[in-house]
């Protein structure tokens, strides 16, 4: 449900009327714009059946939600929320969304100090504006490279940070909330966490820009749900992630649903970028998919990017080598430019 406040109300006014919400057992969400102020109700709706809302002073006009994705949802925000990731000092921040958009790439997993900043060297020149690397590595086997930790975590910041990069790093369990985000510029939810509420709501209390992925078999109002979760902790720097699903193909890693893109876009007011990497598994498809993501409506894409393929200790197969990556960055801006938007 949202609440419109009237123009002429005072602060005072819209104060009680987030009182009489909670007093209800429901949570109010006041988003106050340049024209007009609207208080989003979250909670179990049924609670106000009963209740004459509009009757309060200051409210204007009382709007039920269809949709469970309340604060996701276009209803609440007309316009695109563009994210801003805050990075190295002096640098300015990678925004996201509203014609914004993000070149995410870097490896899979941070490996060493010497291969991070060749390839973080490399995908700077090429036009990335956040280096990616994971520190806490969840393997499908127990015996996988897990991933360098801590240590991974201030290499993965100072590295980034010297060429002028935001970080972005994967979390997946509460107890790492803490010590990544003392160490990345905006924290990412892998697929088999988009519904790991603990982690959605720790994350969504930080006030860290987060990048939430789509779940293995997660459909879109799965995803926005997830989403949700981290909104109603009061964080609203969420940018959505397509990464494939899964599917009877083989021959891909997952399947890519780029229409989810338009129908994320529809729905919700939050950006969306696309991972090209993780949805095909394979080098050979990923410049393809990823300028159909952009022409798709993505606010940018998501991409690995190794120097040495053959010698990764994590998803080498899917890397591009940073050469090939140069060259897919131009061929993005360019097709970026056609339709009015720009990774710088």
């Amino acid at each position: 449900m949202i609440i419109v406040v009237a123009p002429d109300s005072t602060r005072e006014q819209i104060d009680h009327i987030c009182q009489r919400i909670q007093e209800l057992g429901l949570k109010p969400h006041l988003s106050q714009g340049e024209q007009r102020s609207i208080i989003g109700v979250i909670g179990d709706e049924t609670r106000l059946q009963t209740q004459p809302l509009a009757a309060i002073p200051g409210v204007e006009q009382v709007i039920p939600i269809l949709k469970p994705f309340k604060l996701a949802s276009r209803q609440m925000k007309k316009t695109d929320t563009v994210v801003e990731v805050s990075g190295a000092p002096g640098s300015p921040p990678v925004k996201i969304g509203g014609g914004h958009l993000a070149l995410i790439a870097g490896p899979c997993a941070i490996e060493s100090e010497d291969i991070l900043a060749e390839i973080a060297k490399a995908i700077r020149a090429a036009g990335a504006n956040i280096l990616r690397g994971g520190a806490f590595k969840p393997r499908t086997s127990p015996y996988s490279f897990q991933g360098m930790g801590e240590p991974g975590l201030k290499l993965l910041k100072d590295i980034g940070h010297a060429h002028g990069m935001a970080v972005v790093t994967e979390v997946m369990d509460p107890r790492q909330v803490d010590v990544i985000v003392r160490h990345t510029d905006m924290l990412q939810i892998g697929a088999r966490n988009m519904q790991n509420f603990d982690l959605l709501k720790e994350v969504g209390q930080t006030r860290k820009p987060v990048l939430l992925k789509r779940g293995l078999s997660a459909s879109v109002k799965d995803l926005l749900m997830s989403a949700e979760y981290i909104l109603s902790e009061g964080n609203s720097q969420v940018v959505l992630c397509e990464r494939g699903v899964r599917s009877f193909e083989e021959s891909t890693r997952n399947m890519l649903d780029l229409a989810s893109v338009p129908n994320v876009k529809g729905q919700c007011h939050l950006p969306i970028i696309v991972d090209p990497s993780h949805a095909t598994g394979r080098p050979d498809l990923i410049p393809a998919m990823a300028r159909a993501s952009v022409a798709a409506g993505a606010d940018g894409v998501h991409i690995e990017v190794h120097s040495c393929p053959e010698k990764a200790l994590s998803d080498g197969p899917q890397a591009l080598l940073p050469s090939q990556f140069a060259q897919l960055t131009e061929e993005l801006e360019k097709l970026a430019a056609v339709m009015g938007r720009s990774f710088r």
